[in-house]
């Protein structure tokens, strides 16, 4: 399987879709945006209007986009590669959605004689572009052993959870884990600085301790310097935290930590943070904190 569709190439997709044309794979691609995918055009792929047009040749689709609505109008739409769909081929869906919407996916793509594998990814910008995500997968066993040679390229590591939807379900716990130690951070800092203590120390210690994880040294600098370049947007931990929490509803979960963050990221976002990383939950508390002085 050498041909390729690819559609999606925001911060993620276009640096994982790179990785597989190095590879020598041959890259049909589309995004909405066309100027964000002229990269990977310089490289050697060809790029689309359309998602149908980008889907003739493909042995194999690729869908990195942010939400359910935009994968709904690139399957279903007039221009949609729904009808493009042949026996054998492979639609291979890396977004972040709910279980229940990977499994709606499945059900038409499977209805075309197409299989299809949820495989959204655990880690942001600079493990996309080194190739060193975990790809967290749901679907046959066979359907994940034969693309197994994509997801060698795009991560360090493939973990196959079981049935589609377990790939979802996967990445949302896992997303939750995130949300919560990061909003910890923040707090935690908050705390101690208020109390007179210098930030860079408190980081120290924090850096020193049973709780040092590659999270804590990987936005060490960005709490220090209050500058918080995106490695994953919080517009996307948002709603990520959203689905997570619609999620633990449907199964009648009680997580009141989700429930605590997923408020706060939604503040967040709403008062203008969705572009910085998250991170920048340590902003909203600052500011939290100055409005009540």
């Amino acid at each position: 399987m050498k041909n390729i569709a690819w559609i999606g190439t925001g911060h993620m997709g276009l640096p994982m879709a790179h990785n597989l044309l190095k590879e020598g794979y041959t890259l049909h691609v589309y995004n909405r945006t066309n100027e964000r995918a002229k990269p990977l055009e310089s490289a050697g792929a060809t790029l689309y209007a359309t998602p149908a047009e980008a889907t003739v040749q493909a042995e194999v689709v690729f869908i990195m986009l942010t939400k359910k609505d935009a994968i709904d109008n690139v399957l279903t739409g007039d221009q949609g590669i729904l009808n493009q769909l042949r026996a054998g081929m492979y639609v291979i869906n890396m977004s972040t959605i709910s279980p229940e919407e990977a499994k709606d996916f499945a059900e038409q793509i499977t209805a075309k004689g197409a299989m299809y594998i949820d495989a959204p990814v655990s880690g942001s910008v600079a493990p996309a572009e080194q190739g060193n995500l975990v790809i967290l997968a749901g679907g046959q066993t066979e359907d994940i052993q034969a693309c197994q040679p994509f997801f060698d390229i795009l991560g360090k590591k493939t973990i196959h959870f079981g049935e589609v939807g377990h790939g979802s379900s996967a990445k949302l716990s896992i997303n939750l884990l995130l949300g919560i130690s990061t909003q910890a951070i923040a707090e935690s800092l908050l705390i101690a600085e208020r109390s007179g203590l210098q930030r860079e120390q408190v980081l120290e210690m924090f850096g020193e301790s049973a709780v040092a994880t590659p999270l804590l040294a990987g936005k060490k600098d960005m709490f220090i310097n209050n500058e918080f370049p995106a490695a994953f947007m919080l517009s996307l931990i948002s709603k990520d935290l959203g689905l997570l929490t619609n999620e633990a509803k449907r199964l009648h979960v009680q997580l009141p930590l989700a429930q605590a963050a997923d408020q706060t990221y939604r503040e967040a976002n709403e008062n203008g943070k969705g572009e910085l990383d998250l991170a920048a939950i340590w902003l909203e508390l600052q500011e939290r904190h100055a409005d009540q002085s």
